[in-house]
């Protein structure tokens, strides 16, 4: 049995790799607020990476700012990376998102800092995976009003579980730098996707499509965000997983 920390765990895939790592017969230890863990600060840090094999990074803040995400995601992970390395963690995992390379929206700056300082470091690993499944319905409940704008957006969305599965097969095993990209098994337009979450739901909402003015919006409507050759594919498409979320 080993012993992995979650930041983010208690998050659409953080929640899935905290029941992954138990079901192989691991231990979780949840880095949160609620427990006393401060992942920006490092309060509560060191007694909770106490005996810790390895530390997954899937934590998150929603915001388009480039400086505030930047700012967030290049702390968690220095302050993560210094605690793990004190702690004697022998590998940090951290998640990314495909093709924020040819999109520069704030939020993406901010998982761009993200890999740089995680692969500054030894003992390191990142895996960039697509959209989740969960993406669309995010989107259409983050609008107000009685139409539902939703961005121009080729995706190619990931059940979020086989993304935990990938995460706590890399924590597992030894550091790999950029692990294989993770992606759906199929391409969609993000507003058809929002359409078909609202008609499961059972709600009159109307979804519209909003383009996103410039370069990163005529990127996203173009597809930089479907992964390329050489990705790994997941198996679960987005029909069964809305089939399966009721």
């Amino acid at each position: 049995m080993r012993r992995v920390a979650v930041a983010g765990g208690t998050g659409v895939v953080g929640r899935h790799v905290v029941d992954v790592l138990r079901e192989h017969g691991h231990q979780p230890v949840v880095l949160s607020r609620r427990d006393g863990v401060d992942v920006r600060t490092g309060a509560g840090l060191p007694a909770a990476l106490d005996g810790v094999d390895a530390v997954v990074d899937v934590s998150n803040v929603v915001t388009l700012r480039r400086s505030v995400a930047e700012r967030f995601f290049s702390d968690v992970s220095r302050t993560l990376l210094d605690a793990g390395r004190q702690a004697g963690a022998r590998h940090h995992v951290a998640l990314s998102i495909v093709g924020i390379d040819d999109v520069d929206i704030g939020y993406y700056a901010g998982k761009r800092a993200q890999e740089r300082v995680v692969l500054a470091g030894d003992r390191t690993s990142v895996l960039r995976a697509t959209q989740f499944h969960e993406f669309a319905e995010q989107v259409v409940e983050r609008a107000a009003g009685p139409v539902r704008l939703v961005p121009r957006m080729r995706v190619q969305p990931v059940a979020a579980r086989e993304v935990a599965e990938a995460l706590v097969d890399l924590a597992l095993g030894d550091p790999v730098g950029r692990a294989p990209d993770l992606g759906g098994p199929e391409p969609h337009d993000l507003v058809d996707l929002a359409r078909r979450v609202v008609a499961a739901r059972g709600s009159r909402r109307r979804v519209a499509p909003l383009p996103v003015p410039g370069a990163a919006g005529r990127a996203m409507a173009s597809g930089a965000l479907l992964p390329g050759p050489g990705v790994r594919q997941a198996r679960t498409t987005f029909d069964r997983w809305l089939a399966g979320t009721g």
